[in-house]
C-alpha cells in the first residue's frame, strides 16, 4: 500500500510505478480509501458503516480496505472510562450480533458485484474507538467465536441468492405519495386517504448524499412521509428484508404495522431484515424519515432471501 487515505498523497502514478518497479513479486494498492487515480492493481475505497464495493474496473481487483466500526461499549474493559465511540452504536452484544450478521451477509452479496476482499474495522477497540470485535484490555470477545467464523466462512461459500419483491427506484423509478407536513394519527393505516399528497418519485433526498438517487428533490430539515401501495406478486418463503436507503431516522411500516426503525444514516442501500409476514396481494408501505444534519434521503424495496 503506497498511500493511506491521500494522507501525504503525491504524485501517485510515478510514485506507484516505481513501487512496482521494486518489487514486481506481489501487487500494488496506489492508496487505500479516499483519492483513486486509476493507477495500481486495485481499486480500494472506506466506507463506514458499510459494506460498499467500487465499480467494476476490467484491469484492477476491486477492495473495502476499511468498512464497519460497529460500536458496543463494555464498561471496565476500556481506555478511557467516559469515552469511546463507534462509527454506529449498539446496546447489547446482541443487537451488535445482529448487525455484523445483516453486514457480513451484505458484504457476501457483494462478491456477485466482483469485490475481491474486504478489511473489517476493527480487531480491538483501541484509545478513543470502541469498535473492536475484543475488548482494549483483550479480555472480552463482544461476538460469539463459532457464530463469527460461520459469517466469515460463508464469504467462501455461495452466493446468497435475492429475489425483488418491491423494487427501490435505484434503477428506475418508482412514485410514491409524500407530504413534508406532519399528516397527524394514522397516516401508515390502511384506511388513511393519501390522495392529497403531493407525488414524486424516490428517493427523495439531496443531491450529494453518499450512496443516493435522488429524483424528487427533499432538502428541508425535519420529515418526510410517503407511502405507495403495491401488488405483491408471490407469499415469500424465506426471509424478508428491506432494501433501503435511508439518512437519516426512518420508521417502515407494512400494512399498517410497524416493520422496523431504523436509527442513524446508511451511506448506500442496505438490507434489513424484518419479522414481518407477507402475502401474496396487496401491500401498503408506509415510511417517515427525519433529517436533522448532512446529506438526506429514502427509498425502499422489499426482498426475498434465499441460499
Amino acid at each position: 500500500v503506497v498511500f493511506n487515505e491521500g494522507w501525504g498523497q503525491f504524485d501517485t502514478a510515478r510514485i506507484t510505478d516505481l513501487t512496482k518497479r521494486l518489487d514486481p513479486r506481489r501487487w500494488v494498492n496506489s492508496a487505500s480509501g479516499w483519492t483513486d487515480r486509476e493507477v495500481g492493481d486495485t481499486w480500494d475505497i472506506h466506507v463506514y458503516p458499510g459494506p460498499a464495493s467500487p465499480k467494476p474496473d476490467p484491469k484492477r481487483a476491486l477492495l473495502l480496505g476499511e468498512y464497519g466500526g460497529l460500536g458496543l461499549r463494555v464498561d471496565g474493559h476500556l481506555w478511557q472510562a467516559d469515552g469511546g465511540w463507534g462509527y454506529r452504536s449498539y446496546p447489547s452484544r446482541e443487537a451488535l450480533g445482529e448487525a455484523l450478521r445483516d453486514s457480513f451477509f451484505a458484504l457476501n452479496m457483494l462478491r456477485g458485484d466482483g469485490l475481491s476482499g474486504a478489511i473489517y474495522t476493527q480487531t480491538t477497540d483501541v484509545e478513543t474507538e470502541i469498535n473492536g470485535l475484543l475488548t482494549y484490555d483483550r479480555e472480552v470477545l463482544k461476538v460469539d467465536e463459532k457464530t463469527f467464523r460461520g459469517w466469515a466462512d460463508s464469504l467462501h461459500g455461495p452466493i446468497p441468492k435475492v429475489s425483488t419483491l418491491v423494487d427501490t427506484s435505484e434503477r428506475t423509478g418508482h412514485t410514491w405519495r409524500y407530504t413534508k407536513s406532519d399528516p397527524g394519527e394514522g397516516w401508515m393505516s390502511l384506511a388513511f386517504d393519501d390522495s392529497k399528497w403531493a407525488e414524486g418519485e424516490a428517493g427523495f433526498g439531496s443531491s450529494g448524499t453518499p450512496g443516493a438517487v435522488v429524483r424528487t428533490p427533499w432538502t428541508e430539515n425535519g420529515s418526510i412521509w410517503i407511502r405507495r401501495k403495491v401488488e405483491l406478486p408471490k407469499s415469500p418463503n424465506g426471509e424478508v428484508a428491506l432494501r433501503i436507503h435511508h439518512d437519516e431516522d426512518a420508521e417502515v411500516y407494512l400494512n399498517g404495522e410497524l416493520a422496523v426503525k431504523l436509527p442513524g444514516w446508511s451511506d448506500g442501500y442496505r438490507l434489513v431484515r424484518i419479522p414481518t409476514k407477507l402475502s401474496k396481494g396487496p401491500l401498503t408501505i408506509a415510511v417517515k424519515c427525519t433529517q436533522t444534519r448532512g446529506g438526506q434521503n429514502i427509498d425502499v424495496g422489499i426482498v426475498e432471501l434465499g441460499q
